[in-house]
């Protein structure tokens, strides 16, 4: 059993400390103890520790037990991740939850009951280890946040539209106010989430992104939320969940018109009391999060028709960011061409390229249904493609030019036609992906991943 971590115990009953030593002393691969609280703070700087054990009260005849709690605070000042677990001899359940919510992680009494002082230590190094873990795991998050963030300049533009888009994003971003993004697919709903992040009090803490359209329903809670070892049948370790790893930071709920109705209630209760209960646990976990969703959907109108919570979509919409689709932006295009050609021309060593004036003519009285996402796939084939160093109109592949269609037909491809009939079923349903995988007779998840295979 040796191993389990390390202990402090800070009592001023040195029989106590005997004791609780040698009963202890197995279970944890090392045990310190103090009578003095003075000289917490100086065995605080020679060692760091998993769990503490503090009694409440020091001076004779005082029961308050507010130097227990002075005392906690400390040590969480110095280590916000630690395990306190308070012991006393006055069971008073008022101090006890005083203690818990200024974050004492249990409560015990010096009553000696073996099992209980043993299950309580032992579930607060577990407890421990998670709590070191969500922090490694958000270290890893913001170092790949920031080299994302690095690689990313985002193209605003000088439209009307994108101009009153960043009006917007640039008062809401700086409050928690939770933001409702809509939009076409491929206008850069996630660009505009993570620059509300950059741009709000939390940017020095992460950005975590959840697709919800790609999680089948047995896996929801269990990513939301997190779960237990033993919550289900592959669940071999406890997992954290995507609220408590972005707690501190920002959550990014895309695709939030595709969770089915009976999840709704469940994402609500989480965003409405900031807790979470992992599958499989008992206890809330307190969660600190800014949330900011997007999708593609007609929220209202699902609403109208049965199939979203008028509730959970109040909680969302505090503000609504309408991201315009490019056809309603179109004096951009130059700009983002130009963005797009140097992303390319440098990734393809094709730097002395340029598009003549015909090109541009032609791209800017395209419609564009895919979006910034298309306008940038046709500007990466024209650059592979090229064959000199001059991009005319009739070298841009967009539209009818493709004649992806009739090739498709014509061909016994399995990979070819599934992938014009994914096209065709999200073109027919107006992008509404729920509605799409139905005419397809697939569910959400595995369209999901057959738009990241086909990269559409």
């Amino acid at each position: 059993m040796a191993g389990k971590g390390r202990l402090l115990i800070i009592d001023d009953n040195a029989e106590l400390l005997f004791a609780l030593q040698l009963f202890l002393n197995t279970h944890f691969e090392k045990i310190d103890t103090i009578k003095n609280p003075n000289l917490l703070l100086s065995k605080l700087e020679e060692q760091e520790y998993d769990v503490y054990l503090l009694d409440m009260n020091f001076k004779a005849g005082v029961n308050s037990g507010n130097e227990g709690l002075y005392w906690m605070n400390r040590i969480l000042e110095f280590d916000s991740n630690a395990c306190v677990i308070l012991i006393t001899a006055y069971g008073d359940v008022e101090l006890a939850v005083k203690a818990m919510k200024e974050g004492a992680v249990d409560f015990i009494q010096k009553s000696w009951d073996e099992s209980k002082i043993l299950s309580t230590l032992l579930s607060a190094v577990k407890l421990r280890k998670s709590k070191l873990e969500v922090k490694g795991l958000k270290e890893k998050q913001k170092q790949i946040n920031h080299q994302i963030n690095k690689n990313i300049n985002f193209v605003k533009g000088e439209s009307e539209a994108m101009t009153q888009v960043f009006r917007t994003v640039d008062k809401v971003a700086k409050t928690d106010a939770n933001v409702l993004i809509i939009g076409e697919n491929g206008t850069g709903k996630e660009l505009i989430a993570r620059e509300i992040h950059l741009q709000s009090t939390r940017k020095d803490e992460v950005f975590v992104s959840v697709d919800l359209g790609s999680l089948s329903e047995s896996l929801f809670e269990s990513e939301l939320f997190g779960s237990k070892k033993g919550a289900f049948t592959d669940a071999k370790e406890d997992r954290i969940g995507r609220f408590e790893l972005a707690s501190g930071g920002s959550l990014f709920l895309d695709e939030i018109g595709n969770i089915p109705l009976n999840l709704q209630a469940k994402l609500l209760t989480a965003i409405q009391n900031k807790q979470i209960i992992p599958l499989g646990g008992n206890s809330p976990i307190n969660v600190d999060v800014r949330i900011v969703v997007a999708t593609n959907s007609n929220l209202f109108q699902m609403v109208a028709d049965g199939l979203f919570r008028e509730d959970l979509l109040y909680r969302l919409n505090t503000i609504v960011i309408d991201i315009p689709s490019l056809k309603d932006r179109s004096e951009d295009i130059p700009e983002l061409v130009d963005f797009f050609l140097n992303k390319y021309a440098k990734l393809y060593k094709r730097e002395e390229l340029t598009f003549d004036k015909s090109a541009l003519k032609k791209m800017g009285q395209y419609s564009w249904p895919g979006n910034i996402r298309e306008l940038e796939h046709v500007i990466e084939k024209s650059v592979i493609l090229a064959d000199t160093n001059k991009v005319g109109a009739t070298d841009v592949l967009i539209g009818d030019d493709n004649q992806i269609s009739k090739k498709i037909v014509e061909s016994l491809n399995l990979n070819e036609n599934e992938k014009f009939l994914i096209e065709k079923a999200i073109k027919h349903t107006g992008g509404n992906m729920s509605l799409a995988a139905k005419e397809l007779g697939i569910n959400r998840s595995t369209l999901y991943d057959k738009l990241k295979r086909y990269d559409l």
